[in-house]
């Protein structure tokens, strides 16, 4: 099964570009299908509010659950002292399975990882070329899966995606997705050395075509055991527990609709 790990979804409120304006998935979902994706990982687009973004991305996932994955987006330092909240109502309520955070808006805190920690939630966090951090926090965090969005800057930064590779190879929670890279030779040196478990299979859609990031993925010519690693088999086994308990808590609260439903 081929997932996406890295799609926004839903309405922005910023107005200065695609990203905070609205995300919708229509055509996202449409091209999507046709490369064969089954199952994507969802996220709100920049917003000022993201207890508003993030129930509306929850509302997506509860109306297709089989086709989409949420994950809670966070403002670092605009949520301080409600993370742990946050992140507790993405999880107990929505059944989301990570967390997602955006650099650009502020930098990671202590406080994200601790309710990474809490809930064993692996953390997509775009480090926009500061891939020195992910020394800081594999030492610091080492039971915390960090997932870095495009190989560790977007597009053209090959400075920073080369020196992400480093970390790759040496700290067994720090992963990479593929999304936004342009220069495959550095893709390619990704995999060769740090393996093929340590990359994911990511588009950032719905703005970038997910047929066309995923071409680049399987131009790496990998076989067909590591290429099912790097397009689902890593996101699945990054977000198990989250996964496990989401299913336990639905199965409960459907008992228990069911109960009451018949009087017991």
């Amino acid at each position: 099964m081929i997932i996406d790990c890295h799609c926004h979804a839903g309405p922005g409120d910023g107005f200065t570009g695609p990203w905070d304006s609205g995300a919708p998935l229509r055509d996202y979902a449409r091209r999507a299908a046709q490369a064969g994706i089954r199952r994507t990982v969802i996220f709100a687009a920049f917003h000022s509010d993201y207890a508003r973004a993030n129930a509306e991305v929850a509302r997506i996932v509860a109306a297709q659950p089989d086709r989409w994955l949420g994950f809670v987006f966070v403002h670092a330092a605009r949520d301080r002292g409600r993370i742990g909240e946050l992140v507790r109502t993405g999880v107990q309520a929505h059944g989301f399975v990570g967390i997602k955070l955006h650099r650009h808006e502020a930098n990671i805190s202590r406080e994200v990882c601790e309710a990474a920690r809490e809930h064993a939630l692996p953390v997509l966090y775009d480090m926009v070329g500061e891939t020195a951090q992910a020394e800081l926090l594999a030492q610091e965090f080492p039971d915390v899966d960090f997932i870095v969005p495009h190989l560790g800057s977007f597009a053209d930064d090959w400075r920073a995606q080369r020196a992400l590779i480093d970390p790759l190879v040496r700290h067994a929670n720090i992963h990479a997705d593929t999304s936004g890279v342009r220069r495959f030779d550095i893709l390619a040196e990704a995999v060769q050395r740090a393996g093929p478990h340590k990359l994911l299979f990511g588009s950032d859609g719905p703005w970038l075509h997910p047929g066309v990031e995923l071409a680049k993925v399987r131009a790496l010519g990998l076989s067909a055991s590591d290429e099912a690693l790097v397009t689902g088999g890593n996101l699945l086994r990054l977000t198990a527990r989250a996964r496990r308990r989401a299913s336990l808590t639905s199965a409960s609260a459907g008992w228990h609709a069911g109960s009451a439903a018949h009087g017991r």
